[in-house]
């Protein structure tokens, strides 16, 4: 019996792959780096579907079928190399091998390029859904070369997610398009969570909810344009009690957020691409900020805050609400901005009408909205998606509760960086003319980096140490 698929790598998002695949009718072999999982694997779930366990490499390459197809599911980075090397001289050409974990891009643009003189596949595949996702449907958003996806396409849209009988999963673009399209997801999910926070925290501090009350607002806006998975998990977690203590279970949670790196390398990307993804910067700054426990303890004695007492309007709570909505939409707007600069810069052709449908379940900001972002860049094609009609209104709508939201927050000290830095945004984009003149003319002075006038094509600078006459610039 040869199988279609191999896993290597067993820890819970692999194995819920290759659960996933057995039980779509694919035979799967299994390998893994110590035996135990994958005899903990067939223990539990061999009715699930046909299972190959393997003890090696070269056992599990030996238990494909050609072309072979090895999904590899270990931890980014050296580890990834290190399978890739050892899998390399085991197969043939027209093999493929898949990297389903959260790699850096350039790292998959590297090693697809390595692999293809040799005559192999590499395919970057970003997997969103988490645990869950993976066993019983993930959004699925798979790189590489169009002959690896005709092979391997028909395998993964199967197992993602499916919307109206529609696959979470289609072919993104060459190389490293893939694992670049999850990371911005990623970056995406950063500040939803962020936001929701930011809106937890105003509940609460300013005006007094408490999580038991919280969870039902939250459950209520789940009804309505806010309707997602992170506000339908928000809910369940607000209205959660701790056992041990009968306190709110967010009570006994110590207040600081990790992160395993794609949020980081969002910005960073954004950075190098020269794009404001401001509110996706923020909301990894603020999960940096929540680790700086010695400074944060030492800061609530030493540092002085002058909070303005404020009067809540009485519709406050839908003013919050008005306010998460529209710095969610400036995170999406930011993020599918990063996908059309990379688009240009790696020579990737992008559709992002269909990368926003292929979030629409499955992945962790599956959301309602995502309907409207796709069909937005189906009809409109806008250069930012805020300026789509529908999004242009629903944002100028929500504008004066944002604004009331982000001053009662600087006046009462809570600090709400994503939504402030969201609708900083919001308004830079609106304005005639931004103080960036002055910046130019500063970098002249002390650089002599030039500038650009408003009234003639050109490039000049000012002899600023001399008699401040200008000169215009080869």
């Amino acid at each position: 019996m040869a199988a279609q698929i191999g896993v290597t790598g067993l820890a819970v998002m692999g194995a819920n792959l290759a659960r996933n695949l057995a039980r779509n009718g694919y035979t799967v072999a299994l390998h893994n780096r110590t035996k135990a999982r994958t005899d903990a694997l067939i223990e539990k779930h061999c009715d699930e579907g046909e299972f190959i366990p393997t003890e090696s490499l070269e056992e599990l390459v030996g238990a494909l079928e050609r072309p072979r197809r090895v999904l590899v599911m270990v931890k980014a980075g050296a580890p990834v190399d290190a399978v890739i090397e050892d899998l390399v001289p085991l197969l043939e050409p027209d093999d493929i091998i898949i990297d389903a974990g959260n790699s850096l891009f350039t790292d998959t643009r590297r090693r697809e390029a390595a692999l293809a003189e040799k005559g192999l596949h590499f395919v970057g595949v970003g997997v969103s859904g988490g645990e869950e996702g993976a066993l019983n449907g993930p959004s699925i958003m798979p790189g590489g070369s169009k002959q690896s996806y005709e092979s391997l396409g028909p395998m993964l849209e199967k197992i993602s997610a499916h919307v109206d009988g529609v696959p979470c999963c289609a072919w993104i673009g060459t190389d490293g398009a893939g694992h670049f399209v999850k990371m911005v997801h990623n970056g995406i999910e950063y500040a939803d969570m962020q936001v929701i926070g930011e809106a937890h925290d105003l509940l609460r501090s300013a005006a007094g909810i408490e999580p038991a009350e919280q969870s039902k607002i939250f459950a209520e806006w789940n009804k309505g344009e806010l309707s997602s998975f992170l506000i339908e998990i928000a809910a369940e977690v607000l209205g959660h009690v701790d056992a041990k203590t009968g306190k709110p279970f967010i009570d006994v949670v110590v207040d600081s957020a990790g992160q395993k790196g794609t949020g980081r390398w969002t910005v960073i990307s954004a950075l190098e691409l020269g794009l404001p993804t401001s509110g996706i910067a923020e909301s990894v700054f603020a999960r940096a900020l929540s680790s700086q426990h010695a400074q944060r303890e030492e800061a609530q004695t030493t540092l002085v805050g002058n909070e303005i007492p404020t009067e809540l309007p009485d519709n406050f709570v839908e003013d919050v609400r008005q306010a998460l909505y529209a710095s969610k939409l400036v995170s999406y707007a930011q993020g599918l901005d990063m996908l059309v600069a990379a688009a240009k810069e790696y020579d990737w052709e992008l559709n992002l009408a269909e990368i926003a449908s292929l979030w629409r379940a499955g992945c962790i900001i599956r959301a309602e909205l995502l309907k409207d972002i796709t069909a937005a860049y189906q009809n409109e094609r806008p250069a930012n998606l805020l300026f789509a009609p529908a999004f242009a209104s629903a944002i100028a709508d929500a504008v004066p509760a944002w604004r009331r939201v982000v001053a009662t927050a600087v006046q009462l000290g809570i600090p709400v960086p994503v939504f402030s830095s969201s609708l900083a945004y919001y308004d830079g984009l609106r304005r005639d003319r931004l103080p960036a003149a002055l910046t130019q003319g500063l970098r002249d002075l002390f650089g002599a980096h030039t500038y650009n006038r408003v009234d003639v094509d050109g490039t000049f600078h000012t002899l600023w140490g001399e008699d401040k006459s200008e000169v215009q610039q080869d």
